[in-house]
């Protein structure tokens, strides 16, 4: 959010007194002056319509928490973890079970017969721990394309709410990244975004 900047005028007691004392005098000479005139009529200026913010800022956490498509982007990101995670270790567990049954009649073999099972299961466990980095790898990349689908779609819309709104600049407010450190609450409008966000995603839906 945007910090407001203080400004504060310092006067001396001595300086202010004096200040005062000036004023006093030529506000008697004035009135002595011009006493026997008639007052000038006064006009009341009227105050000046507020001018409308061109700057705003939205609440990324409550954004986030609150809009539907990213629900659901997390729960499709979730399904595709646990399924890939499920997958990895069946397959750990069968190597293991595959080295544990090796071990249990390794003292039976000759060196000649335990030489090329070892090497297979010693291919196996790269293997295995090639198709783990893979399957983590891959899911990362999922992930980073579900983060960037969900940044555009974000982005894309506010550049038309801002243009229908006439705001020249939005800013993005979160707990964990704080580079905006105050905002007044009549430039929040997260409510507003999410709101006609989640009316966009559900017409996308049908």
């Amino acid at each position: 959010m945007i910090q407001r900047a203080s400004f504060f005028t310092k006067f001396t007691l001595g300086t202010a007194a004096s200040a005062l004392l000036l004023a006093g005098v030529i506000t008697s000479c004035n009135q002595n002056k011009t006493a026997d005139k008639p007052a000038a009529a006064t006009t009341a200026t009227p105050a000046a319509a507020p001018e409308k913010a061109e700057i705003v800022y939205i609440n990324q956490d409550t954004l986030l928490a609150k809009y539907d498509y990213v629900k659901d982007m997390s729960d499709r990101l979730q399904k595709k973890g646990r399924s890939a995670q499920s997958d990895v270790e069946s397959r750990r567990q069968a190597f293991q079970r595959e080295v544990a049954e090796y071990q249990k009649n390794a003292q039976t073999l000759s060196a000649e017969q335990r030489a090329p099972i070892e090497q297979r299961l010693q291919r196996k466990g790269q293997e295995l721990q090639g198709y783990e980095q893979n399957a983590t790898a891959q899911f990362q990349n999922e992930s980073g394309s579900e983060n960037e689908k969900l940044f555009n779609k974000i982005t894309e819309y506010l550049k038309k709410y801002a243009k229908d709104k006439g705001y020249k600049l939005v800013l993005s407010y979160s707990r964990t990244n704080p580079t905006v450190l105050y905002g007044d609450a009549s430039l929040d409008v997260t409510a507003d975004v999410v709101k006609n966000l989640n009316e966009e995603y559900k017409k996308d839906k049908k």
